[in-house]
Order: C-alpha cells, then structure tokens, then sequence
C-alpha cells in the first residue's frame, strides 16, 4: 500500500531503527511510502540473503546494513520505488508478473540487481536476452531476405530450372495503348503489396522473384514448380467505355492466394536458393 510522501522531514542515521519483536515497518522509497511485515522483508523463503534481509535483521549481530530512518519512523531507501511492490509481491510468494514493455523490465531488473534478488533478475535478464536474439534474427533474415528484381528479359527455361518453388510478379504500367479505367491504378496497388506480403511472410518456402523486365503484361502472376509451369494470372482485360477502350486491372486476390499455397507443395527444404547476381539487381528496401 502506498501513501503520499510527509513533506519538509530531514532524516535522522539510526544504527538500530528495529526493535526486537516489531512486526511491522514503514519504507519511504524514494517517496513512495509502503507498509509491510519484518517477516516479508527478512523470514520469508524468498528474502533470505536479500539486501532488505540484512537491513531489517532485528538481531544486532545479523544486521549488515545501517539504515536511515526519519523523526516519523519511516525508513528511507534512496532508490525509484515504482517498482518495489513487484518487489514485495515477489518476496511473499515468490512470483510477480514482468512489465510489458523492455523499458520496464530493464528498470525491474536493476532494482533486482540492487536488493540482490537472483532469481527475478534472472528472469528479467532471460526475457531481455531472448527479446535480443529474436532481434537479431529478425536482421539477419532480412539480410538474406533480398527479392531478385528482373531487369532484363530471361527465357521461360531459367524460371522452369529452379528447383524451388518461384512466383513471378510482373508489372509495366507504361506497356499499354489504352487508357486506364478509372480503378485501375488502386488495384494495381494492391497487387503489388500483396506481393510484398507474401513474399516477406513466404521467402523461406517460395523464391519470389519482381520482374520489371519489360514483358508484355502489365501484371501478371505466373507460378513456376517441380519443373514446370503451373499456373499464370493475368490481372488485365480491355474494357468498354463511353464508345473507347480502356484497359482494366484486376485485383483477383483469392486466386493468387490459392495458387502461392498450390505452389508450396513443391518446397523442399534442402533446396538451396539460385543465384541472380549476374542476371538482376536486388531490391533493398523490405517489404512492408
């Protein structure tokens, strides 16, 4: 439980501020006030060793640590108290629960660290190392994460000669005699970042490849496994509009999904990823 702290009291250095048989005491952490029993601070399981242990032995002898404590009886611990209830909590029964957010967990962790409490340090420090390593994961497989961008035409044998599973995005707005419909350009928006979805949630199993080579479609899907050519989406159609033609794209999600999960049945994780270094430049921004 905490109080608003006493205004305008100096403290006082008492060597001795326990009784023997006092049950009770009374902390001002860093003017968070709380109350609770010398048996949490010093006899519970979780206490022993601790520095509240050696501050608050009642036995002359066994106390380590002096203490300060003002003219109200409360005693005085110069550190952040916005975290010593989990402090306490965690002395009673020998659980708390972490903060959510690393900035809290590393200020719990020092406050651990200070009352030399080894186990939930321990644990603070667990949590921070594994948010670390999977940080560091995260960068590494965006650093072999790379979608080979086609600049230059290739023959439909190199697609059909990589042994894992490839989907090949094509797109040319400007090879086009027509007019665009009036949506047009918001589907072919959404073309391409569903591309960037997939292939940011897929690059281990699929090899995605972004061709700007120039091709004759102005965005197509085509799906490429087991040596074979499996499939191919065009996404345009010339439309009638106002006596004129125009050229329309389409957004037909649900097939494309269908056919990237009909082209992961040819993964095979043993497989190593072809190299585009002398036919494409890579895109070195991540997908969103």
């Amino acid at each position: 439980m905490t109080e608003n702290s006493p205004q305008g009291k100096l403290p006082v250095i008492e060597t001795s501020p326990l009784t023997e048989g006092k049950k009770y005491v009374k902390l001002n952490i860093g003017g968070a006030l709380y109350h609770t029993t010398i048996q949490t601070l010093v006899n519970s399981v979780h206490a022993q060793g601790t520095m509240l242990a050696r501050m608050f032995c009642t036995s002359s002898n066994s106390r380590k640590v002096d203490v300060l404590c003002d003219d109200e009886g409360y005693v005085l611990i110069d550190r952040d108290g916005k975290h010593f209830g989990t402090i306490l909590n965690y002395l009673r029964d020998g659980t708390f629960r972490l903060p959510t957010n690393k900035q809290d967990i590393q200020e719990l962790l020092k406050e651990a660290q200070f009352y030399l409490l080894e186990d939930m340090a321990k644990q603070c420090q667990d949590v921070l190392d594994r948010e670390c390593n999977e940080n560091r994961d995260q960068v590494m497989d965006y650093i072999k994460f790379r979608i080979p961008v086609v600049t230059t035409p290739l023959p439909e044998k190199f697609f059909l000669s990589i042994k894992m599973p490839v989907v090949r995005f094509s797109y040319n707005r400007h090879n086009n005699k027509y007019s665009y419909t009036e949506k047009s350009d918001n589907t072919l928006l959404c073309n391409i970042e569903l591309f960037d979805k997939l292939s940011s949630q897929h690059h281990n199993r699929l090899y995605f490849v972004r061709d700007l080579s120039g091709r004759n479609e102005i965005c197509c899907w085509t799906f490429y496994g087991g040596g074979k050519k499996l499939s191919e989406i065009s996404c345009t159609s010339i439309v009638y509009a106002t006596e004129r033609k125009q050229t329309k794209i389409e957004f037909p999600e649900a097939k494309i999904l269908e056919e990237t999960l009909n082209c992961t049945l040819y993964h095979n994780n043993e497989v190593e990823l072809p190299d585009f270094s002398s036919l494409s430049t890579y895109d070195d921004s991540a997908p969103v």
